[in-house]
């Protein structure tokens, strides 16, 4: 079971210096990865996330800066809503090369139409553009001079590099059958959030039943509050394992600072990591 934690990217943990604070205790305690969530923008009214909030992939770079070997991701970015996929695959492709191939991106198609508004993207086809994204992601990062022809995005002979440090795993989020066929199809994992051990169990087996391959990874976000009892902690650890998950990435949800840092310490220890 591989294990991560969220950075103190939102709310009130979010201050300088707290994301590469959380990145090298992280990895001193053995954590495979570290992972950030991604809201560009949050319209006055909607109740999630905290307005406050560092971006996605700036808050990773200052995160892959100050470590060797932990990896670096997304939970979840949400593609469909950039307005320039090729701009976004050269952001990625970079921050791979510069973290030395640390990066895993989880991606999906959100579900606040406010955003999308907000940031001049198309809330509809989101799935289909989607799907669009990942074939011109890895034709991007692979090929010198890149084509795309498509429905949404098409180009003609640029060049972008340096390329990714290797193939960039991509896991797709999302709860809808159509997200979970999406990911059996067409990326190298399933990132799932929230789920109980006996749902969870209960997605591993439809996915298994198309990709049984071991490289096909599935995950899991779950929330973590630090008055969680370490036995409940233990338990839940066991059930997933015993489900099937492959990675759980564990996702403090208030805080500040040093309550963060202290929430890492306390889950290294509920999860056996020391």
């Amino acid at each position: 079971m591989r294990l991560g934690i969220h950075l103190p990217q939102f709310g009130r943990a979010a201050v300088a210096g707290a994301v590469e604070d959380v990145a090298r205790r992280a990895e001193s305690l053995g954590f495979d990865d570290v992972w950030v969530s991604d809201h560009l923008v949050v319209p006055v009214g909607q109740p999630y996330p905290s307005p406050y909030l560092y971006d996605p992939l700036m808050a990773l770079a200052f995160a892959a800066a100050v470590t060797d070997r932990i990896g670096i991701g997304t939970s979840v970015l949400v593609a469909p809503q950039y307005t320039s996929p090729l701009a976004l695959a050269n952001s990625l492709a970079s921050l791979d090369s510069l973290s030395n191939g640390r990066l895993t991106v989880g991606a999906g198609i959100g579900w606040s139409a406010a955003e999308y508004a907000a940031l001049g993207a198309s809330f509809d086809h989101r799935g289909q553009r989607l799907e669009e994204i990942l074939s011109l992601w890895r034709a991007s990062w692979q090929d010198d001079p890149v084509s795309h022809e498509g429905d949404y995005y098409p180009f003609r002979d640029v060049r972008l590099l340096p390329k990714p440090a290797r193939p960039i795993p991509i896991w797709l989020g999302g709860a809808s059958d159509a997200a979970i066929d999406r990911a059996v199809r067409l990326a190298d994992g399933y990132h799932a959030i929230g789920l109980e051990p006996e749902a969870a169990g209960e997605v591993v087996r439809r996915i298994r039943s198309r990709r049984p391959d071991e490289s096909f990874t599935v995950s899991l976000r779950l929330p973590w509050d630090e008055r969680t009892d370490d036995a409940v902690v233990r338990d839940d650890l066991a059930r997933y394992q015993a489900a099937g998950v492959q990675h759980l990435h564990y996702a403090p949800e208030r805080g500040d600072r040093e309550a963060w840092l202290a929430g890492v310490e306390r889950l290294a220890v509920q999860v056996g990591l020391v």
